[in-house]
This record gives C-alpha cells, sequence and structure tokens, in this order.
C-alpha cells in the first residue's frame, strides 16, 4: 500500500493576465520510506503541486480536481487534501529566512506544532525542540532555543527549518528545493543530514529540485514534470542510465559532470510554454529535435514517458 496516492490533481491561479493551469491533472504516488524526486525546469508545477499534495494551497491558486488517499483512507477535500501540515507531513521551505519568523526564537518556532498537534506543554515542548535542533546536527541545541533566525548561518537555518518539519513526527517529509542559495559544501551536508533522517526515522521524502545532481545522490524514484504535466516517470538508476523522454536527456545533458570535461555548457533551446495556453499536443514539441505532426496534434499518454517518440535504450 502506497502511503499517499494522489490522482488527477490539477492547481489553477488567476491572475490578472488570465488562468494560469500550473499542474494540469497529473498521477503521483509515493511509497512509505520511498525518496521520490519531483523535478523539472522553474515554473514546471513542482511547488504548487506540492503545496496542494500537502493542503497548503491558497489564493490566488486552488485545487481545481484531485483525489488524495493517505494510507489507504481518502482523504480528499473540497479545498484539496484533509491532511495536518506539520503532524501527517513536514514541510521545508525553498528559503529559511523567509519561512522562518524573524520575530520569534528558534525554540519558540518549532514548540508551536508540538504544543498544537501533540498538546505539550511549554517545558516539554522546549525539552523535545532540543532534541530535534541536536538531531539534525544544531551544536549545544539547548542554549540556542532562545536565538532569533538571523543568528544562525545559512545552513543552519535550512536544518532549523528540517527540525521544525519533524517536530509533528510526520511520516512524509516535502523538501521544495531545501538546498537553494548554499554553497556546495552546506548543499552536501543537508543532503547527507536527509539520508540519515531517512533511515533513522523511516521517513519518506519528496524532494522537489531541478538539481538532477542532487536527486542522484539520494532519490529511489523521480517524476519529470514538464508544463504541468508528467512527462516520465521512473526508478532513478533506470532513468539516468536510460532516459526515454526528449526532456528527460535533455535535463541530464545540460547537467554538468566531472568526468566530462565540455568546453561549452549545453542547453536546451526554445522557452518554457506560456501556462496559461492549453495546447492540443505535447507541450515539449516546440522544443523538441523528434518532434512531428503528431505531436503537435495528439497528447501522448504517459507510458513511462508521455511521449510518441520515445527514446530506445543504446
Amino acid at each position: 500500500m502506497m502511503l499517499y496516492d494522489v490522482r488527477d490533481l490539477s492547481v489553477h491561479f488567476a491572475t490578472q493576465r488570465g488562468l494560469v493551469r500550473a499542474v494540469r491533472g497529473i498521477d503521483f504516488a509515493i511509497a512509505p520510506g520511498e525518496v521520490h524526486a519531483l523535478v523539472g525546469e522553474s515554473g514546471s508545477g513542482k511547488s504548487a503541486a506540492a503545496l496542494a499534495m500537502a493542503g497548503l494551497m491558497r489564493l490566488p491558486g486552488r485545487v481545481a480536481s484531485g483525489r488524495f488517499t493517505w494510507e489507504g483512507r481518502d482523504v480528499t477535500g473540497p479545498a484539496g487534501p484533509q491532511l495536518v501540515a506539520g503532524r501527517d507531513i513536514g514541510m521545508v521551505f525553498q528559503d529559511p529566512m523567509v519561512a522562518l519568523n524573524p520575530l520569534m526564537t528558534v525554540g519558540g518556532q518549532i514548540g508551536e506544532p508540538l504544543r498544537r498537534h501533540h498538546g505539550m506543554s511549554r517545558r516539554a515542548a522546549a525539552a523535545r525542540t532540543a532534541e530535534l535542533l541536536a538531531l539534525v546536527g544544531i551544536p549545544r541545541p539547548a542554549d540556542r532555543l532562545a536565538d532569533y533566525p538571523h543568528q544562525f548561518s545559512g545552513g543552519m537555518r535550512q536544518r532549523v527549518l528540517i527540525a521544525m518539519a519533524l517536530a509533528g513526527s510526520p511520516k512524509l517529509l516535502v523538501a521544495d528545493e531545501p538546498t537553494t542559495a548554499l554553497d556546495v559544501t552546506v548543499q552536501a551536508q543537508i543532503m547527507a543530514l536527509l539520508r540519515e533522517l531517512r533511515a533513522r526515522l523511516g521517513l519518506a521524502v519528496l524532494l522537489i529540485t531541478h538539481d538532477l545532481g542532487l536527486v542522484a545522490a539520494l532519490a529511489d524514484r523521480v517524476t519529470v514534470l514538464y508544463g504541468g504535466r508528467v512527462a516520465e516517470t521512473a526508478e532513478a538508476q533506470a532513468l539516468y542510465e536510460a532516459p526515454r523522454h526528449p526532456y528527460t536527456a535533455g535535463l541530464l545533458r545540460a547537467t554538468p559532470r566531472l568526468d566530462d570535461a565540455m568546453d561549452t555548457l549545453w542547453s536546451i533551446e526554445g522557452s518554457p510554454p506560456d501556462m496559461r495556453d492549453d495546447p492540443p499536443g505535447c507541450a515539449f514539441a516546440p522544443r523538441c529535435p523528434h518532434a512531428d505532426a503528431q505531436c503537435l496534434v495528439e497528447r501522448p499518454l504517459l507510458d513511462r514517458a508521455a511521449c510518441h517518440h520515445p527514446l530506445v535504450p543504446a
């Protein structure tokens, strides 16, 4: 049984320039203890899908459609899944300096979900908060409870955010670009921390990123989004060894490699689609070197890759 199963998820945003269909009927499932990566360019629908799945979508965004099943239980509601973010799902947002309240101490912010979801006293919440800070590698955790976010480095603020996400003892941790704006060394430390937490706590992790290097280091399974739809989904090793969708192949080719001395970086030609439009065919067709007339008028079905002309493994 899947931990979390999402079917026909669509997310729309009302804007002055028209309706933006950010997510367009995707199916998605996460197994217990699995690290599942959601990959794509900026604007592909990754973060919008994650917020909707966590029950955190707010206006001007709305969940236009979707069926949500948590551990076999239907949690579909009128405005999204009826889950408690902070208890069932822990959320690690992109920018800890924005996600953390600069006017509250770190101890107060982590302790709040402990008191709200577990009914702990302030003293018990403070003790548990110190344990969580120790779990994510904050030195002298008891001494840092009264500190404010600006008193921590960028990497330590990210660890604080992870501790806050773990406070409700969730089974699923959603990490939305968890290494954004961090240097390479700190990125490696945060990814090592996520691996350790997964092993120690048995967490499932939804990793949202455009960085395929991070995906290779952590993910069991990968779902690639393009234009709000699933372009390809596969086990991580299979996807890296033999991508089937031309977009996936392009993302992999555009990722710098230490064992490939390129004179110039390769990029996918063209621009991402306008998410206010809904073309009848494949959204990637205008940028795809393999596209033909069928691709422009007929939307491909998803069978590992949503492509009329999937790439053949070498």
